[in-house]
């Protein structure tokens, strides 16, 4: 009888526990794909919800989810997309939170290790420059800051191909389509790092990026659980030092 009562009582905890896990949709910035699994996994093991992610660059994720894209939080690389959603009536206000701040280098795989970035670019030893599209994406729009500060963006015009995404820019590079390009820090994160060199933050805008809520995810638990879980020392830890975790206040 206690045999049977145990098996009971352990069915209806299953039930139970099960009855609350909740399954996530997740619009992320392409930038960010390998800290967003790590962190979903982290997520799903602490709460049992299930968390899929899907990529893209912030500005074609903004407008999917302005056509209606199932999403039910947003990930962005950026604070704008965030800030119109909000505004738009798309995301739910005082929802929004700076999760991280994002790094650029210059990744050229064939560059001596003593020479810096500014030199790279100056030096005119290269045909194909590769740089994510500044128009969607926060870290293309980053480099594209970088190449007019330094004042070479005119020289350097023709030599530019553009990825719909920092990840399209990263395997244009790694492929050997582009002899260089600027891709963020956490892409290179296991590369030798003679291959790449971090840009001075001073020849560009910080790239703070932010997570809201969408209106698709206002009844989800799950969704507001894993915005707070962004704010946690768990997923501190699991931040690579590529990027600088923030908790900011939230904007409304």
């Amino acid at each position: 009888m206690l045999k049977k009562i145990q098996i009971l009582l352990l069915s209806l905890s299953f039930n139970f526990h099960i009855s609350y896990a909740e399954e996530l949709l997740v619009a992320v910035a392409s930038n960010f794909v390998a800290p967003a699994k790590e962190l979903s996994q982290e997520f799903s093991k602490i709460t049992t919800h299930s968390v899929r992610l899907s990529f893209g660059s912030t500005g074609k994720l903004y407008a999917q989810i302005i056509h209606g894209a199932p999403f039910q939080v947003f990930l962005a690389a950026d604070q704008e997309r965030p800030l119109r959603l909000v505004s738009e009536g798309f995301a739910e206000r005082g929802s929004q939170l700076t999760y991280a701040l994002g790094r650029i280098v210059l990744y050229c795989p064939r560059k001596g290790s003593d020479q810096q970035p500014v030199e790279v670019l100056k030096s005119n030893g290269f045909t194909r420059l590769a740089i994510a599209n500044p128009k969607t994406a926060p870290y293309g729009r980053a480099a594209l800051e970088v190449l007019q500060k330094l004042g070479i963006f005119e020289n350097l015009r023709t030599s530019i191909i553009q990825g719909d995404n920092i990840a399209q820019t990263f395997q244009f590079v790694s492929t050997g389509n582009a002899e260089l390009g600027f891709v963020s820090r956490s892409q290179v994160i296991n590369i030798d790092p003679d291959l790449y060199s971090a840009i001075p933050a001073d020849l560009h805008s910080p790239i703070q990026q932010d997570a809201v809520l969408l209106q698709k995810g206002l009844d989800n638990k799950a969704a507001r659980e894993f915005l707070e879980f962004l704010k946690s020392d768990s997923a501190r830890e699991i931040m690579p030092v590529s990027y600088t975790h923030l908790t900011l206040p939230t904007k409304a």
